[in-house]
């Protein structure tokens, strides 16, 4: 039997898989029904995956990499899960595997504030995003994954897919830029599709090299731009790594009279409305809602949707919320 740090070890990594799971069908537009029917499972084993009352296994993890076509990141997390169980059976005490990090089975990162913004204009998002992440662990961190998602269709896949074929998210028009108290950061592409990006922040640039070292906190700060004919009309904010404090902030036009609402999707439960509705105050031309939360869930996703009641030629040209 393992001791209660193993246990707490191998749930936290049965969850990632399963938050794993539900981030790429997510990306890719499935239901959970339509996923069984791609790998040939029961309809209901998906929903019995993600909701953790089904353990991961090999068979799963390889299925659902193929179907969601992950790149090998559901797979990671089976193996994740593996290690967990065999760290957990073992007498002594195992030598760590080097996963990617930060996203491995514990990980050292710590998330104090996540404070995230979109800006709209009438024809683009402008998204900057602050974390203050503290290294808990006792090895030198050198790089910080993010992702980068739109949706320009929500609940339409097909459609949202078709659309993005079309007109695929490319780096030009991204214009991602990051750094780490005030040092540039240079970074790198890990996954690169039509919808979806995944990158590397580095903790270096041409001048040389700044990790994060155990018990030190930095603030990362990285922005890019997607013009509203491929965003949609939802901002999301997933809980990866364990967070203290989560902020988020969503400015249009006033002229634009928008209406914002946030729904909240964890574990276990689909989305509900959020616990306390988003503020709303003016700033000049434009209004700003707001909305926070601390030591929200691991792998609880928060989403702000929004619509215009002003402005119908813009409500026709951008098509159905999400």
């Amino acid at each position: 039997m393992g001791t209660q740090t193993d246990i707490a070890a191998i749930e936290q990594a049965a969850e990632a898989f399963a938050a794993e799971v539900a981030y790429w069908r997510e990306v890719r537009g499935l239901s959970k029904r339509a996923l069984a029917q791609r790998m040939g499972f029961d309809p209901s084993y998906v929903s019995h995956i993600e909701s953790g009352r089904h353990r991961p296994t090999g068979e799963f993890a390889r299925l659902a990499d193929e179907a969601l076509k992950a790149g090998t990141s559901i797979w990671r997390r089976w193996r994740d899960f593996e290690a967990a169980k065999n760290r957990s059976r073992a007498s002594e005490s195992a030598v760590p595997r080097r996963t990617e990090q930060p996203y491995a089975v514990g990980s050292a990162l710590l998330v104090e504030h996540d404070a995230a913004r979109l800006d709209f204009n009438g024809t683009t998002y402008q998204l900057a995003m602050r974390r203050l992440v503290r290294n808990t662990g006792s090895e030198p961190i050198t790089r910080y994954l993010i992702r980068i998602s739109v949706d320009r269709y929500p609940g339409e896949p097909e459609r949202s897919n078709a659309h993005h074929r079309q007109y695929p998210l490319t780096w030009e028009e991204l214009g991602l830029t990051a750094a780490c108290c005030g040092e540039r950061m240079l970074w790198e592409a890990k996954h690169d599709w039509d919808a979806f990006k995944e990158v590397w922040l580095l903790f270096e640039n041409a001048d040389g090299r700044f990790p994060l070292y155990p018990g030190e906190s930095v603030w990362i700060e990285y922005a890019y731009r997607v013009s509203a004919h491929k965003w949609g009309r939802w901002f999301q904010r997933a809980v990866r790594l364990p967070t203290e404090r989560l902020e988020v902030h969503a400015a249009f036009p006033a002229a634009l009279d928008p209406v914002v609402w946030g729904t909240e999707t964890s574990m276990t439960a689909e989305a509900i409305p959020l616990r306390t509705a988003p503020h709303c105050r003016r700033d000049g031309e434009t209004l700003v809602f707001s909305w926070s939360t601390t030591h929200p869930s691991l792998h609880a996703r928060y989403r702000l949707g929004w619509r215009f009641r002003a402005g119908p030629e813009f409500e026709s040209s951008q098509g159905e919320p999400r």
